[in-house]
C-alpha cells in the first residue's frame, strides 16, 4: 500500500579493494586534524556542472565497482526486479463514474501506462484493460525522458484531464491537457489546450474552460516563494496566453507557498479557493465569493479541512483551539462544523467533536463516501479503520471488519462514490485490496499480493526503549523465531522522524527476500518528530528540541544490544530524506553504535538547507539558521559541519539523486567530499534521474535495493 559495471578491469576492482578501509582518491591526500575549507566545496552544489558531475561519475564508478561485482548483487537485483514487475502485483487505482484508473509499469513499460476497466471486470481474475496513454510511447515520440506524475480530471464527467509530466522524475512537471472522451487510442492531446510549462504548478478545473493555477508566472522566479514554490494564483481561461490570466490571490514570498483548492459536497457541488501556507505547519486557508472575494476558513492556523459530508466541514487539528464560547478542543481531534451556517454567516458555526484520539491513539487520514466519513486510526501504532455517520446531528461510529494488528486504511475514497478501496498489511501479511459499499458497510477482498517470502520462520515483536529523558519509544522487530540471542543477528534499524509522518507496519517483499532470508533481523523505529501518537510526538521534537528524536532512535539501538539481538558490529541504519538526516546524526553522534548506515536522499549541511531548492519550506520543522538561538543548536548537529578527523567511522553508503529538485544532492556530495579529504571510507551513488525517490522506474529501484542491501550484506553479515 505504502513509500541497478559489470566487466570492469582486475586493476581497477584491486584499486577498488584497498580503498574498502580508507578512500583516497589521487588528487585527495587524507586531511588529519586540519580544518576543512567547506566553502571550497560549494561547487558540488551546482546540480549539473561539469566540474560537479565528474566528481560524481568518479565516485559512482568507484562505488558500483564495488558493490556490483559482489557476487550477491545480480541475484539481489534480479529478485528485486522480479518483485517490482510482477504481473500479480495489486494494481490500485480510483474510482470515477464506475471506472478503474491505474498507472502500470511492467518490464514491457518501463515508463508505464495510463489504464482503466470497469469496476465490475475489475473485480474479476484478469480485467481487460484499456489503454489510454503509454509513456514510454510518448516519451519516444517526443524525444523526451517523460516521467508520469499523476493526472487530474474534471468531474462530473471525469473525461477533460491534466496530465502532468516530469523531466526525469523532478518535482516539477510540464502540465497538459489530454482529453480520453473517446477512450483507447483516440484519446490525446487537446489541440490548443491547456500546457503549463515547467514548473512546480498546482491547478484545480473550475470549468472545462478555466483553471485555477500557481506556478512560475513569467519563468524568472518572480513569483515564487523563498521555497521555491508559486505564491500567485491566477485564473486561465481557454485560449489565453499565461501572461493575460487574471490575478485571484497573492501570497507572500515569505510563504511556503500558495495553492488552489477546491471543496465538494457530495451532491456535486463545488467551491473554489486557496491554502497560504505561511510555514510548513500554519496555514490559511480561503473560499471565494462569487466577486472572488477571498473569504477566510475560521480555522486555527495548525489545522487542515479534510472534506465535506452531511453539509459539515471536517476539519483535523494541530493545536489546542478554543473557539469563543465553545470550550476545548485538542491537538489531534477531528472536529466539524455546518458548511451552510458558515456560508451564509460567513463566521463560525457551532463546532461538534467527531473523534478524539486517547493518549496512544492518532489520527492518521480520513476519507469521504458518499454515504459515510472514513477515518484511519492507529492505536499503539496498528491502524483500523473506522465508519463515522451523522443522524439527527448526532456522530455514530463502527469499526470497519478488517484484520487486526497491522496497518488497515483507506487507500481510495470519494464523495461522488459509494465504493471505496481499503486496503491491509503487515510486516509479514501481504497487502491485501478490498472494496468497501459504504451504503452496507459490507467489505469484500479483492485481491492479495503473493508471499514473496516465506513467513512462516518469522515473528514480530513490539517492545518500548527508554529514551533519554525518560520516554518510552516504541519499536518494532521482525525477526526468525529461533535466532539466538547472542549479539551476532545482522540486523537494519529504519528510521524517519519527522513532519508528523508514522511509520506503521508494511510488507515489503524486497525486506523480505533480500534481508530477512539472508539472516537479518528488521527493525522499524517509532520515534518521536513522527505521527505515531499524534501532534504533541511530532512537536515535542521540533527546532531546537531535535536532539530527542536522535536520542530516541540512539535508545532503540542500545536496547537492541542490550537484549543481544544484535551488537554494534552488527547491527545498521537506514533512512531517507529527513531519515537521511537522522543517518548523518547517527554516523557523527553515534559512530560506534553502527558498523553500516545507508543514508537515502539526505539533508546533510544544515547551516545552508533553507538556501537550497525546497529547503526553506522546512524551517518550522529544523529552525532557521538565520536565527541566532536556532543556528547555536543546528551547528552541533549538522552532520556536514560535525565531522571529527580524529573519529573513526564506519562506512557510509550515500545515495541521491541528480534530478532531486526537492532536496538538493549538494548535501549528499558534499558529505562524501568532506569524507574524501579526510581519508574516511565511504560508498555513494548518485542516480541521474529519479527525483526525490531516487529511481524514476522499476529498473532503477530494483538496482537502488540490490545496492544497498549487497552493501549492507558486506558490512553485517561478512563484518567487512
Amino acid at each position: 500500500m505504502r513509500t541497478i559495471l559489470m566487466g570492469v578491469a582486475a586493476a581497477v576492482l584491486a584499486a577498488c579493494a584497498s580503498q574498502e578501509e580508507t578512500t583516497v582518491t589521487a588528487d585527495s591526500a587524507p586531511v588529519a586534524a586540519k580544518a576543512i575549507d567547506r566553502e571550497a566545496h560549494l561547487y558540488l552544489e551546482e546540480v549539473e556542472g561539469e566540474r560537479a558531475l565528474a566528481w560524481v561519475r568518479s565516485q559512482n564508478e568507484r562505488s558500483l565497482a564495488v558493490l556490483e561485482n559482489d557476487p550477491r548483487f545480480q541475484g539481489y537485483y534480479d529478485a528485486a526486479l522480479a518483485i517490482a514487475t510482477s504481473k500479480e502485483r495489486i494494481p490500485y487505482g480510483s474510482i470515477r463514474g464506475g471506472q478503474v484508473y491505474n498507472f502500470w509499469q511492467d518490464e514491457a513499460h518501463e515508463r508505464g501506462l495510463w489504464r482503466r476497466t470497469s469496476l465490475g471486470d475489475y473485480a474479476g481474475a484478469s480485467p481487460t484493460w484499456e489503454t489510454l496513454l503509454d509513456v514510454d510511447a510518448l516519451a519516444k515520440a517526443e524525444g523526451a525522458n517523460w516521467v508520469y506524475k499523476g493526472v487530474s480530471c474534471l468531474p462530473p464527467a471525469q473525461v477533460d484531464c491534466l496530465l502532468q509530466l516530469s523531466d526525469g522524475g523532478k518535482d516539477a512537471v510540464r502540465v497538459r491537457e489530454y482529453s480520453i472522451a473517446e477512450g483507447g487510442a483516440k484519446a490525446g492531446f487537446v489541440s490548443g489546450g491547456f500546457d503549463i510549462p515547467e514548473a512546480k504548478s498546482s491547478f484545480t478545473w473550475e470549468t472545462k474552460d478555466a483553471l485555477l493555477i500557481s506556478t512560475d508566472w513569467g519563468g524568472d522566479g518572480a513569483t515564487l516563494t523563498d521555497s521555491g514554490y508559486p505564491f500567485v494564483v491566477k485564473r486561465l481561461k481557454r485560449g489565453q496566453a499565461m501572461d493575460a490570466a487574471q490575478e485571484v490571490f497573492r501570497g507572500a514570498k515569505s510563504n511556503v507557498g500558495v495553492w488552489p483548492l477546491s471543496l465538494e459536497d457530495e451532491t456535486g457541488k463545488r467551491w473554489f479557493g486557496v491554502s497560504q501556507a505561511e510555514t510548513f505547519f500554519t496555514s490559511r486557508y480561503f473560499i471565494f465569493d462569487a466577486a472572488d472575494k477571498a473569504v477566510p476558513l475560521p480555522i486555527p492556523m495548525k489545522a487542515t479541512p479534510q472534506g465535506l459530508f452531511a453539509d459539515t466541514l471536517l476539519v483535523t487539528l494541530e493545536e489546542d483551539w478554543a473557539p469563543a464560547g465553545q470550550g476545548q478542543f485538542m491537538a489531534g481531534d477531528l472536529v466539524g462544523f455546518s458548511w451552510s451556517g458558515f456560508l451564509k454567516v460567513g463566521s463560525l458555526p457551532r463546532v461538534e467533536l467527531v473523534f478524539r484520539p486517547t493518549a496512544k491513539q492518532a489520527l492518521q487520514g480520513v476519507g469521504v463516501t458518499k454515504n459515510d466519513v472514513l477515518v484511519n486510526i492507529s492505536d499503539n501504532v496498528a491502524v483500523k479503520v473506522m465508519s463515522y455517520t451523522k443522524a439527527g446531528g448526532n456522530w455514530a461510529s463502527k469499526e470497519v471488519k478488517l484484520p487486526p494488528n497491522g496497518s488497515a486504511g483507506v487507500l481510495y475514497a470519494s464523495n461522488e462514490e459509494t465504493t471505496a478501496f481499503l486496503g491491509y498489511e503487515g510486516y509479514l501479511s501481504p497487502d491485501t485490496l478490498y472494496t468497501y459499499d459504504s451504503g452496507s458497510g459490507e467489505v469484500e477482498q479483492l485481491r492479495q499480493l503473493p508471499a514473496w517470502f516465506d513467513a512462516a520462520p518469522y515473528q514480530v515483536d513490539q517492545f518500548e526503549a527508554t529514551s533519554k529523558d525518560g520516554t518510552k519509544v516504541p519499536y518494532f522487530v521482525v525477526r526468525r523465531k529461533d535466532i539466538k540471542l547472542d549479539g551476532q543477528n545482522p540486523a537494519l534499524v529504519y528510521g524517519y522522524g519527522g513532519f508528523q509522518v508514522s511509520q506503521t507496519p508494511g510488507y515489503s517483499g524486497t525486506v523480505g527476500k533480500l534481508w530477512l532470508e539472508q539472516g537479518g533481523v528488521y527493525v522499524m523505529a517509532n520515534i518521536r518528530g513522527g505521527g505515531e501518537f499524534g501532534p504533541a510526538w511530532h512537536q515535542a521534537g521540533l527546532k531546537t528540541k531535535r536532539q530527542v528524536v536522535y536520542d530516541d532512535f540512539i535508545a532503540v539501538a542500545e536496547d537492541l544490544v542490550t537484549r543481544k539481538i544484535s551488537s554494534p558490529k552488527k547491527l545498521g541504519a537506514m533512512g531517507g530524506s529527513n531519515g537521511g538526516l537522522l543517518m548523518g546524526v547517527m554516523f557523527t553522534q553515534r559512530p560506534d553504535l553502527f558498523n553500516a548506515i545507508v543514508c537515502q536522499v539526505p539533508l546533510l549541511d544544515m547551516l545552508r538547507y533553507h538556501l537550497l531548492l525546497a529547503g526553506a519550506s522546512w524551517m518550522d520543522e529544523y529552525g532557521d539558521p538565520d536565527v541566532a538561538e536556532e543556528r547555536a543548536f543546528l551547528e552541533t548537529l549538522s552532520p556536514y559541519h560535525n565531522i571529527d578527523a580524529a573519529k573513526t567511522y564506519p562506512e557510509i553508503y550515500f545515495e541521491t539523486s541528480t534530478k532531486d529538485d526537492r532536496v538538493h544532492p549538494g548535501h549528499a556530495r558534499k558529505m562524501a567530499k568532506v569524507l574524501e579529504e579526510m581519508g574516511k571510507p565511504f560508498l555513494y551513488y548518485e542516480n541521474i534521474d529519479g527525483g526525490h525517490s531516487a529511481a524514476a522506474n522499476q529498473r532503477e529501484a530494483a538496482k537502488r535495493s540490490a545496492l544497498e542491501f549487497t552493501y549492507l550484506a558486506r558490512k553485517l553479515i561478512d563484518g567487512k
